[in-house]
């Protein structure tokens, strides 16, 4: 209960944590935030940590002056890159071990689908995967389980990791420091989680529609 207390938190004032630890720690701030980044998007089980909000904060914070947005947007894009790139691996060594059982949930059936889906659909999936908080955790994982020809994965990786940073980090940069924005900064990064998984919503409610009128 009090992780989740400090997860809201968290998000809803993430632009008060940003700036003590910019105070505090000064140019490791890049490297602080390049780690966030990184575990955001290159272990499943950290999904929970910020990804959008974080990028368009630290914008924010480089129209200020208190960070370089070009510095930024480099150095987290590698983050975001290298991030899906080792959740990749991770989902290709180890996703098969998990399907080796054959159990009720893990069929080895399931790991043919998921890789002639993402041989199929797999460019669209990973880029605008970038774009939804959760999601794009998952997808380079069960892309490696899925056994997409890394070839085909590292190109949509770089694209998608490029554009998302671009987006959120001179967003930020551009956007964040209008005084409307400023004065309501947690409403913002609210509207920026709900836009972010929206899609995933609409898709859900779609293939909700279409089981109910089989």
């Amino acid at each position: 209960m009090e992780f989740l207390q400090y997860l809201i938190d968290l998000f809803l004032h993430l632009d008060k944590h940003l700036n003590e630890i910019i105070n505090q720690y000064g140019t490791l701030t890049y490297a602080i935030l390049f780690l966030i980044v990184f575990a955001e998007t290159g272990f499943v089980f950290t999904p929970f940590l910020p990804g959008d909000s974080l990028l368009f904060a630290a914008g924010t914070f480089a129209a200020l002056g208190s960070l370089n947005v070009h510095y930024l947007f480099f150095l987290l894009s590698i983050a975001a890159i290298i991030g899906d790139t080792v959740n990749y691996w991770i989902g290709h060594y180890i996703g098969p071990k998990l399907f080796a059982k054959n159990s009720r949930f893990l069929k080895e059936e399931y790991l043919d689908r998921t890789h002639k889906f993402f041989e199929k659909y797999g460019g669209k999936t990973i880029i605008i995967a970038r774009f939804v908080p959760i999601v794009r955790t998952f997808a380079p994982f069960v892309a490696g389980v899925g056994a997409m020809t890394y070839s085909k994965f590292i190109l949509f990786n770089i694209v998608g990791g490029v554009l998302w940073c671009a987006l959120f980090v001179y967003g930020g940069f551009f956007f964040g420091n209008l005084p409307f924005i400023k004065n309501n900064f947690s409403v913002v990064i609210i509207a920026i989680i709900l836009i972010s998984v929206l899609p995933a919503f609409i898709e859900f409610i779609k293939h909700r529609q279409k089981k109910i009128n089989k």
